[in-house]
């Protein structure tokens, strides 16, 4: 049973201008929309960067039923975990059964802007999430916590608003470590598309499944998500060229501008290589079931193009409702919106 996104593209587009992508998404049937938190965009040139709180809460109000998530959030560096552990509870209490977070250890490019301080080595990146996840859980499910671990400090706090159901949290992956984490803690894996199919297979689906084994859960009650490049043309992917960089070029980095330059030496058939790329939606559709073959249950479509209302169309009529007459989906609704395009 299927759960199909919309990533909004919160890099390309002003805050009220992907709002509107936002509700048209639901209104086209998706099931659930994403948005990223970012202080920097990937690349300088026509770039965006709305805040992703408040983005979030006028989503809620101008939707009725999709759920809505973080891919992802840095809890750590920028913001202080107790502070965005307040921070979605309360979202989570005004759309109740809607909301998710998606959390991840970070990148330069949206802690050390904000903060002035060097991007920590993984190890540290790692350890503050880890004290964070506790910190926050405790937050969620204590009155008047004081906590006193190596990088966080509370004394005495109550977080007064709390969802009844918990806070769905998602944690996102590029390894073993972290997908072994997030099998241990988390409710479901985040993950995103364009890399070699065997280090989904054979390394992080794998970890996620070893973590839960060994916190004593079932992975396959826990979601498996995955963020879907996807474009009609050579032409929408050339606008994201910084999204083919390795993990090498971007480490660090926190200036768009050096980012954009150097992406200058990305090909067209590196992009290809990276994103599900033909104005066929029957192609689109086939290379998406090699990942649900995988086993991932959740996927987010992200299209860069700037006709967003054209890709959200596109997909809701032709490509959703391929996937869900054969895999099924989670939601009992009818998604007359889509089937009308």
């Amino acid at each position: 049973m299927l759960e199909l996104g919309y990533k909004a593209s919160a890099e390309q587009f002003g805050p009220r201008q992907l709002l509107e992508f936002g509700v048209f998404a639901e209104q086209c049937g998706f099931d659930s929309v994403l948005v990223s938190d970012h202080f920097h965009p990937w690349e300088h040139t026509g770039g965006h960067s709305p805040f992703a709180w408040s983005w979030l809460g006028a989503l809620g109000e101008r939707t009725e039923h999709v759920r809505i998530g973080t891919s992802v959030v840095c809890p750590t560096l920028r913001y202080h975990p107790a502070i965005i552990a307040q921070a979605m509870a309360t979202l989570a209490v005004m759309y109740p059964r809607r909301m998710f977070f998606g959390i991840g250890t970070g990148e330069a490019l949206n802690e050390t802007p904000a903060t002035g301080i060097e991007m920590p080595p993984y190890k540290e990146r790692y350890e503050r999430l880890v004290e964070a996840l506790q910190l926050m859980q405790r937050l969620w499910t204590e009155e008047f916590v004081t906590f006193d671990g190596k990088y966080y400090h509370t004394r005495g706090a109550t977080i007064y608003d709390l969802p009844p159901e918990g806070v769905q949290i998602y944690l996102a992956a590029s390894g073993k470590k972290m997908a072994e984490l997030a099998g241990h803690v988390a409710n479901g894996l985040i993950t995103t598309s364009g890399k070699p199919m065997e280090l989904y297979r054979d390394t992080i689906l794998p970890a996620f499944e070893h973590g839960a084994r060994e916190a004593g859960r079932t992975s396959k009650r826990m979601d498996k998500m995955i963020e879907m490049k996807v474009s009609f043309s050579i032409e929408d992917d050339r606008q994201w060229p910084t999204s083919v960089l390795g993990q090498d070029e971007k480490v660090g980095v926190y200036d768009p501008r050096e980012l954009e330059e150097r992406a200058k030496h990305i090909d067209d058939d590196a992009l290809v290589k990276r994103w599900i790329t033909s104005p066929d939606p029957d192609y689109h559709v086939q290379e998406i079931e090699k990942y649900i073959e995988l086993g991932f249950t959740n996927l987010v479509f992200h299209g860069p193009g700037d006709d967003q209302v054209r890709f959200i169309q596109a997909y809701g009529a032709e490509v959703l409702p391929r996937l869900r007459r054969k895999y099924g989906s989670r939601s009992d609704r009818t998604y007359a919106a889509a089937s009308r395009l």
